[in-house]
Order: C-alpha cells, then sequence, then structure tokens
C-alpha cells in the first residue's frame, strides 16, 4: 500500500531531528517494529491519493506517533522491565515513549482533531489507572486501539473539510480484538465493509479506491 511508505516517511521525518543517536534509533526501532494501521486510516479518512498523500501525511504521522508511544509506554507499564528486566532500556524506551507522543501532540496540534489527541491520552491513563485494580484487566486492552481509530477519522475526514458521522462507533466495532494491530494491508482487507460505511459530512463514503 503507497499509504504505509507515505506514513513511515512522515513519521520519520517528524523525529529525524531527536537526539541523542541512542534515542532516536529507539524510537526508529519501535516505530518500524509497528503497523501503520492508525496513520493509514486518517489517509483513508481524507480520501487522499497519488499527489494528495504529502499533504495529510503530517496529520496521518501525528496519529501513528501517539499511538506509538502509548503502545510502548502500555507494554512498559504490563512487563515492568524496571523490576524484571533491563532497566537502563527501560529508562531509554520510557523516554522513547514520552517524545513519541508530543511529537504526534505537535503534529496535530494546529488541526481539527487536537482535542481528540488530547482526549486519546487522557483515556489511556486512566484505563492503565482502572486496570491495576480490577478484576478482568485485560478488558481495558482494546480500547486504546479504539481510541486511536477514532481519533484517525477524525484527523483524515476534517482534513478535506468534513468531519466524521459514529466515528466512535465505526472504531469500536474495527478495532481488533487483539491488540495490538495486524500489518495494514491484512487489517483493511478485513475491514473494508465497515469502512465503507463512514459517511463524511456531505454524504461521501469513504471508499479505500478513492
Amino acid at each position: 500500500m503507497e499509504e504505509v511508505a507515505a506514513v513511515r516517511r512522515a513519521a520519520s521525518d517528524a523525529t529525524a531531528d531527536v537526539v541523542p543517536e541512542e534515542l532516536r534509533e529507539t524510537i526508529d526501532d519501535h516505530v518500524d517494529a509497528g503497523s501503520t494501521v492508525p496513520g493509514v486510516l486518517t489517509i483513508l479518512s481524507a480520501g487522499a491519493t497519488g499527489d494528495d498523500l504529502d499533504a495529510i501525511a503530517e496529520r496521518a504521522a501525528g496519529v501513528q506517533l501517539i499511538y506509538e508511544g502509548l503502545r510502548l509506554t502500555r507494554a512498559l507499564v504490563q512487563s515492568d522491565p524496571w523490576t524484571s528486566g533491563n532497566r537502563d532500556d527501560a529508562d531509554m524506551d520510557i523516554l522513547a515513549a514520552d517524545v513519541l507522543v508530543a511529537r504526534g501532540f505537535y503534529l496535530l496540534a494546529r488541526t481539527e482533531a487536537a482535542e481528540a489527541a488530547v482526549g486519546v491520552v487522557r483515556s489511556f491513563g486512566r484505563d492503565q489507572t482502572e486496570r491495576e485494580t480490577d478484576d478482568r484487566p485485560e478488558s481495558f486492552d482494546r480500547n486504546l486501539e479504539a481510541d486511536v481509530l477514532e481519533l484517525a477519522l477524525i484527523a483524515g475526514s476534517t482534513a478535506s473539510g468534513g468531519h466524521p458521522v459514529d466515528a466512535a462507533r465505526i472504531a469500536a466495532d474495527i478495532a481488533p480484538e487483539d491488540h495490538p494491530f495486524q500489518a495494514a494491508d491484512h487489517f483493511f482487507d478485513g475491514v473494508d465493509g465497515a469502512i465503507g460505511a463512514l459517511a463524511l459530512d456531505g454524504g461521501r463514503p469513504l471508499n479505500r479506491n478513492d
């Protein structure tokens, strides 16, 4: 998918100036290992193709980086490497997570999705706090993916002058039962129907083949 390449390129550009080099490499490794589903959905929600990809790629990178930072934070919270692993690596990872989220916020700060981005992080914080004492902690784990998909729908659709209808419901419907996301091509092959039901302001349906 050409959208995957656009997301990875924009995400890399957004963190290219991070120093020291070891931190930047940690960030690059984590982003490269992850799925680009959030960023790709942002592009698809905007109906961007061809040359238009560059115009929306910055928003896509913002959504992608926020997800990567929170995904890394979730992994660290649940594995607690400070007590059972390499503390130095854990310190670098949590710093990388902070940078990822901060860069994602920066890219979305002047967009219509800024408030939604803040909401994703707040919801994530509440979930992680409640997860510690809940009888079914695993029930919270899917929430991040659903929230990020909703953010992607908002960031993409508003870029093209619309707004998503039922974004929260659609995001919940297509969020994976198992987290994190599959590779983007596999994910979108399985949810075309649900995404195609998304109506933007003015009634134009989202179509990954636009």
